[in-house]
């Protein structure tokens, strides 16, 4: 193929192509620190709750990354993960916040070194296959510099649909979708959607044919 117990999540990429922060304020959210990072609003992943999820996560991943038989790190996947299909095969090491938010289709085939910032949903469609050290960074943080400083993030879900071929150490930033059968260069950084049935290469990540 060409293609722990930190307080805080791992930052992500910037989408450099989406709006800033619109005027959000803390002071005007409601809920759970889990409920707003779920629903997008700003929020604070130092919040015990999300730690100690964080830190399940960490204990699955060291099981995972540890574990020499396809079967046992299967067991694990489908302790860690939101779903993962028939015939889907991860490839140790490999790396996420949360797990429950991944959602992985059938025949899939992920490998190595790939870092999913799960703060926000992220699927993979059936069939799709991922390169070594992709990254698929749902989590976000304020473009206002006072707002970062206060330390609140937030995440964009990312979807990445049936078929598609992610090329080696390509970054897909939070928000973004990929359509079905489309094929994105090694090495790109995906900053907005990107159609079904294209080759998309470059950073920013761009069309350059239809297949």
């Amino acid at each position: 193929m060409a293609p722990s117990s930190a307080p805080r999540a791992r930052a992500g990429g910037p989408d450099r192509d989406r709006p800033g922060d619109a005027g959000v304020k803390e002071e005007a959210l409601a809920g759970s620190e889990k409920e707003k990072m779920l629903s997008g609003a700003l929020y604070r992943a130092s919040d015990p709750e999300l730690v100690g999820e964080r830190r399940r996560c960490r204990s699955l991943l060291r099981a995972f990354n540890a574990e020499p038989e396809e079967d046992g790190r299967l067991s694990l996947l489908r302790q860690l993960l939101g779903g993962i299909g028939r015939g889907s095969s991860i490839q140790p090491p490999f790396a996420c916040d949360y797990g429950y938010n991944v959602s992985v289709g059938d025949d899939v085939y992920v490998n190595f070194n790939t870092v999913i910032l799960d703060c926000a949903p992220v699927t993979i469609g059936d069939g799709t296959q991922i390169a070594p050290g992709v990254q698929l960074l749902a989590a976000d943080h304020p473009r206002d510099p006072h707002l970062r400083r206060t330390l609140l993030e937030l995440a964009r879900p990312i979807s990445i649909g049936s078929n598609v071929w992610i090329g080696a150490a390509a970054i897909v930033c939070p928000g973004v979708s990929v359509g079905d059968d489309s094929i994105v260069g090694a090495g790109s950084v995906v900053t907005r959607d990107i159609p079904a049935g294209v080759v998309a290469v470059g950073d920013p990540c761009r069309v350059v044919r239809e297949l």
